[in-house]
């Protein structure tokens, strides 16, 4: 019964322990499903499962028959155009980090988007080329193709058009893999692997990348021949070997990029400000593209200033290729790494969209597009695809309402592949590096989360910096491992070392918190409430007893064995009739004892370990008092210890039997154990463990921390001789207690909780 009195409330209930609320309200023990189970229920067909399957692998059903065609079309055909002429811009661009002719770049911004028009879940996200994925494939291909002389079927060659064959089958090798693990991820529905890169690793990593970024595109902007380092510290390497060259700059180039550079900031930077004002983005890409290419073509820069420019793209598509088996063998783990860096950048970008937009999306089967699409477009010759942030912001914000858009975009690329990518021969390609780092602003401003992150979470500020290091000073790949590596460090580091609290009642109430961080607390005499807020498993089992041991400042197994010695020496010397029994107590009659053999016989310390055995003495001892001559035991002021597990999800096998051996030690020093807060299932776990017996029992687990209290105050007759606790408890009768504030127990007489089986 619950009665609201202004601001506060009060609640009248019984005690109860876990066995007891079961009790009385009739707990009912559900039927967990079997492997077998679900398997049944896997491989069950029906004609609304293949409904439900076929709705799943393909969204478009789902949404394309509800296509409000007056409404958006307009809007899907001006998001698209704007959207495939950036597309262009960039697949052009990032084929630089991948290190192969910059056609290929067209065919990685079209044919991913074509699959993933049909099994993306998402409606607003721009699928192709991102920075990060290509320059990561173009390690890869760099590793296996590098710039010297070149192994080609076992002989050396220097011809620059079978290298660029090598490279582009090594790149469609490479995605292909990726698409390979991404699409079985999807299938076997691990899409919650991206839970485990958190957004400080993810922004730690992608800063990273984008500094890599700058490092490979120094040789356009510069024209230099500098070779690709896809190795530790390869960006020392990069480096040093850009200013060895330095002084033979192409001057052109260099101001080329500088102006471009400076151009696209300053328009991005007026786009970010006026944002909410403009109807959509400025384009500056496509405006500096083409004045770049027609001033290029006008005061022909590549026979004037010797400029490097894109040359001849070529027209149509090529034929498919099959992979190379042999890239997959040393590619492996470029290819993972490559499948969940695309997943979790298109994921984190696609959930920002869906929850703007109000529409669900599916990581599995996000993993199943992407999967599908890469591997479509590894084989058509593509490199790795994902989401650029700043090419799917322009299809969002010139209002795209869905797919359709991308799809449109897909088309614009494929015309210019078709006609008129010719135009875009005199382009330098100073300009496209200029543009691939002018749409790196996003990321090289994320150093600013470093600040933000150490007053936040120190841990996650650290995870930050180890990834951002690691990813530059050993590469992308190992980097990414290292990152990840660190990350869960921190968090067994958390679990494994969580930060354990003695708890005390605030205010007399029902609260309990830390003892530490108030003044006015109540501590009932000889009792102790410790809490973990972590899980219990095999790794902090020992961290937990430790704890546990500090906070009720005694080892209860070297109380319990030197109780046992002192009993040992208590019998021989009844034995030698050198104690008498008094109703006071024990009586040394001799002046000193000395030790024996027996005991000081260590051989036998699984002994000690037992319970304490008194009953063939004439009286109880009482331990905290005075004891015979050359008898010492340590004294013990706690009667009663609660734990509190509100904040332990889980607790493991390894766990619960160290656990059992330190509660066994308690009880055998005469210090009873509480455990609240409990999560479901706990006690039938413990059951199924055969965790209780003769001396653990399932009384012991109590609802709250409050229920074991009162419990205990009432067991051991102290609640009406303690003033402090009179707000929370009153003796109404000999054996029965009324709450008068905060909730307790109500009409009913105490006992003991029952001791049936769960």
């Amino acid at each position: 019964m619950v009665e609201p009195i202004g601001n506060q409330y009060v609640v009248a209930r019984p005690v109860y322990s876990e066995l007891w609320f079961d009790e009385d309200y009739q707990k009912v023990h559900r039927y967990h499903k079997t492997f077998l189970d679900h398997l049944r229920v896997c491989f069950s067909c029906s004609s609304q499962k293949a409904k439900k399957i076929a709705f799943e692998l393909f969204p478009l059903l789902s949404w394309l028959p509800t296509y409000r065609l007056k409404e958006w079309i307009l809007s899907d055909i001006v998001s698209g155009i704007s959207t495939g002429l950036i597309a262009v811009l960039q697949g052009l661009a990032f084929a630089l980090l991948v290190n192969i002719p910059l056609v290929y770049g067209l065919y990685a911004a079209f044919f991913p988007v074509i699959m993933y028009f049909f099994l993306g879940t998402s409606r607003h996200i721009s699928v192709g080329p991102f920075p990060v994925l290509s320059l990561m494939v173009g390690a890869a291909v760099l590793r296996i193709i590098p710039d010297s002389e070149t192994p080609v079927n076992g002989t050396l060659t220097n011809d620059s058009s079978l290298i660029d064959q090598q490279r582009v089958l090594v790149a469609a090798s490479v995605t292909m893999l990726a698409g390979i693990f991404q699409l079985l991820l999807g299938v076997l529905r691990i899409g919650f692997i991206v839970i485990y890169l958190s957004q400080s690793l993810i922004s730690g990593f992608t800063t990273a990348a984008a500094i890599h970024v700058v490092m490979s595109q120094l040789k356009f902007i510069f024209q230099l021949p500098v070779p690709g380092y896809n190795k530790p510290l390869g960006i020392i390497w990069t480096l040093k070997s850009v200013f060895e060259q330095i002084t033979d700059t192409n001057i052109a180039d260099l101001v080329t990029a500088l102006i471009i550079l400076v151009i696209v900031f300053l328009v991005k930077e007026v786009n970010e400000r006026f944002k909410a004002k403009l109807p959509a983005p400025i384009p500056i890409e496509l405006f500096v593209t083409v004045v770049a290419a027609g001033v290029s073509y006008g005061f022909n820069f590549k026979e004037r200033f010797k400029v490097d420019v894109i040359g001849k793209l070529g027209r149509g598509f090529e034929a498919p290729v099959a992979p190379d088996l042999s890239v997959f063998q040393s590619c492996a783990g470029d290819g993972f790494s490559i499948a969940i860096v695309g997943f979790a950048v298109a994921f984190s970008v696609a959930k920002v969209y869906s929850i703007k937009h109000d529409y669900p999306i599916d990581a599995n089967q996000e993993l199943v597009a992407f999967g599908i699409s890469n591997i479509f477009g590894g084989a058509f010759k593509g490199f790795a695809a994902s989401t650029s942030l700043s090419r799917s912001g322009v299809q969002e914000s010139t209002g795209g309402k869905t797919q359709v858009a991308g799809f449109l975009s897909a088309i614009i690329v494929m015309i210019v592949l078709l006609a008129i990518g010719h135009l875009l021969e005199p382009l330098q390609k100073s300009v496209l590096a200029a543009l691939a780092l002018g749409n790196l602003k996003g990321m090289l401003m994320q150093f600013k989360e470093i600040g933000v992150l150490w007053k936040k979470d120190k841990y996650d500020c650290l995870i930050w910096v180890v990834t951002f290091l690691a990813a530059i000073l050993l590469g992308l790949d190992l980097g990414l491992a290292a990152g990840i590596g660190f990350e869960l460090l921190t968090v067994v580091f958390r679990t494994q070392f969580p930060k354990c609290t003695v708890l005390a009642n605030i205010g007399r109430t029902d609260i309990y918190r830390n003892r530490k961080d108030y003044t006015d607390i109540y501590e009932p005499e000889g009792v102790k409430i410790f809490r973990c807020p972590s899980p219990i498993f095999f790794a902090n089992i020992g961290f937990f007893k430790d704890k546990v041991t500090a906070a009720v400042d005694f080892s209860p197994l070297r109380v319990l064995r030197k109780r046992n010695k002192a009993l040992r020496k208590i019998r021989q010397m009844l034995k030698k009739g050198e104690l008498q029994v008094t109703p006071k107590g024990f009586i040394c009659t001799v002046n000193g004892v000395s030790d024996s053999d027996e005991e000081l016989d260590n051989n036998r310390i699984e002994e000690l370990d037992q319970p304490a055995d008194t009953k063939d003495l004439p009286i109880q001892i009482d331990w905290n008092s005075d004891l015979p001559i050359n008898i010492t035991v340590p004294r013990i002021y706690i009667h009663s210890l609660i734990l509190d597990f509100s904040a332990v999800s889980f607790l493991d096998v390894s766990a619960m039997r160290v656990l059992k051996e330190t509660i066994k030690e308690f009880v055998r020093v005469d210090v009873d154990i509480y455990i609240t807060g409990a999560h479901d299932g706990l006690l039938d776990k413990l059951e199924r463990c055969d965790f209780f017996d003769d001396e653990i029992k399932p009384s012991m687990f109590f609802l709250t921390i409050h229920d074991a209290v009162l419990h205990i105050l009432v067991k051991k007759d102290i609640a009406t001789s303690s003033p402090k606790f009179k707000p929370i408890m009153e003796k109404q009768s000999k054996d029965h207690y009324i709450i008068c504030t905060n909730g307790g127990l109500r009409n009913r007489d105490f006992k003991e909780p029952p001791e049936t089986k769960l």
